[in-house]
């Protein structure tokens, strides 16, 4: 397919153009899978076009129905709330929340829209399979999906004006330095890094819940959602997760990721849902000395 520039631009905005019910990693997994060619060459996300360019794709990007979960029965799937409106699982570390491509399996939402079908049309992103919020890979325990676009739009507003409480379980290096971090974050590639210019807010909590010299067991409160937010929030007041060597914590021997937990979600209309710690994590408390029995 052959697509000519209309205005000078970014190649991938100008895609954003041709493409608008794409989303972005679509888009960006075009350019990582060498799919995208300006004057031959293979193009990066950054290039520069100008008017009459021609951009040429070896495919097109996958939007649309095509990206809803497919019914997956391979997921394990640990009902923790289940009512009319909304459905809480315990998703498992090493698990994704949604799919990033048609057709993709393995992902809560595959799980989730296999045992409550009306999830798979709902959402803002057709990968969603009613999410409400997501949690990193290597993240455990509680997560809200919506049964009715109703409840989906309620509880979407409900997180973004800040009226869910979601508290995290992290093991981390040392003891924080301080009992609360507002350091304002953007996204940089893979990363979540402060930026007092250009990032967006973000507030965190900390409780020291139990301590060593070397490690502790700390209740994080995140008030606002941004990506990675709880991981570079603990790396920023010199407590990085331990095993999450993207923010530069070490890996625990015998065992392989990090260690957070989203162990209690406090909806607006006050329902307590919370997931148990799972073993994994308690091994690692054992280990450390941090369970406190």
């Amino acid at each position: 397919m052959k697509i000519t520039v209309a205005d000078a631009d970014r190649v991938d905005k100008a895609l954003a153009k041709q493409f608008p019910d794409a989303g972005r990693r679509q888009l960006a997994q075009l350019f990582d899978e060498g799919c995208v060619r300006v004057a031959g060459k293979l193009a990066k996300k950054g290039d520069r076009v100008v008017a009459g360019d021609v951009i040429e794709l070896s495919r097109e990007p996958v939007s649309g129905d095509a990206l809803r979960p497919t019914p997956d029965p391979a997921v394990p799937i640990d009902v923790l709330l289940e009512r009319a409106d909304i459905v809480a699982v315990d998703k498992p570390a090493g698990i994704p929340s949604q799919p990033l491509r048609a057709g993709e399996l393995g992902t809560i939402a595959n799980g989730i829209v296999l045992r409550y079908p009306e999830c798979l049309a709902i959402g803002d992103d057709p990968r969603d399979g009613g999410l409400v919020h997501r949690l990193d890979i290597g993240t455990s325990g509680v997560l809200v999906a919506a049964r009715t676009a109703e409840a989906h739009r309620a509880l979407r507003d409900a997180f973004g004006a800040g009226l869910v409480h979601k508290d995290y379980l992290a093991i981390v290096e040392n003891r924080p330095v301080s009992r609360e971090c507002d350091a304002p974050l953007v996204q940089r590639g893979k990363r979540v890094v402060v930026d007092h210019t250009d990032g967006l807010a973000a507030y965190t909590a900390f409780t020291v819940e139990r301590a060593t010299e070397t490690h502790a067991l700390v209740r994080c409160n995140a008030q606002t959602g941004r990506m990675h937010q709880v991981r570079a929030h603990l790396a920023h007041v010199g407590s990085p997760i331990v095993g999450d060597e993207l923010y530069g914590g070490h890996r625990l021997e015998g065992f392989d990721g990090f260690f957070l937990h989203a162990a209690k979600i406090v909806l607006a209309d006050k329902t307590e849902i919370e997931a148990p710690l799972p073993d994994r994590f308690q091994r690692a408390l054992d280990q450390l000395n941090l369970s406190g029995r």
